[in-house]
Order: C-alpha cells, then sequence, then structure tokens
C-alpha cells in the first residue's frame, strides 16, 4: 500500500525539506518503519522509547485522528493520506 504523508515543517530536515513523501506500508506503524527506513531517524521523533506515539504528536490516517481508531495498528489503504501535526501548546 503506497500513502502520501504530509511532514510538519519541523520534520522536514529528515525529509530533505520535502512537505510530502511516499511511504509503503498496509498499517501506520508499517508506514512509520517505511519513514524511518528512507528518511533515517524521523521515527523518533513520532514515537516514544516504547514504541508508542508520541503525546504530542497526533497523526491522522485520511481525516482519522488514529488515537481513536486503532493507533499505529491504523490500516493505511492504497492511496490514504498520512498526516503528521506536532502539538502546539502555550500562550498566555
Amino acid at each position: 500500500m503506497s500513502v502520501t504523508v504530509r511532514i510538519p515543517t519541523i520534520l522536514r530536515t529528515y525529509t530533505d525539506g520535502r512537505a510530502e513523501v511516499s511511504a509503503e506500508g498496509a498499517t501506520l506503524a508499517e508506514v512509520v518503519a517505511d519513514l524511518e527506513k528512507n528518511h533515517q531517524g524521523i521515527s523518533a521523533r513520532i514515537l516514544d522509547d516504547s514504541g508508542k506515539l508520541r503525546r504530542f504528536v497526533n497523526v491522522y490516517v485520511n481525516d482519522d485522528d488514529v488515537r481513536f481508531t486503532d493507533g499505529l495498528q491504523t490500516p493505511t489503504p492504497d492511496g490514504a493520506g498520512v498526516s503528521i501535526i506536532p502539538a502546539v501548546a502555550g500562550g498566555c
């Protein structure tokens, strides 16, 4: 399954500045592993030391927040869009 992954600005140093990259995988876990294979170091910014999604990183497959579906086991159908969105906090 080939998907398009939208890369946030803060992670584009791993993708040579590209805002979108292609990745392969039938699940989000496989997509992240493929990202790591092709853009070494990026998975450490998405996953914590135990291999779970970092608390401050939101990931969507198409329009679905994977925290409310199957997490890393969320299916990634061919042609799906995966969005990685770092949480924003702060303010007054």
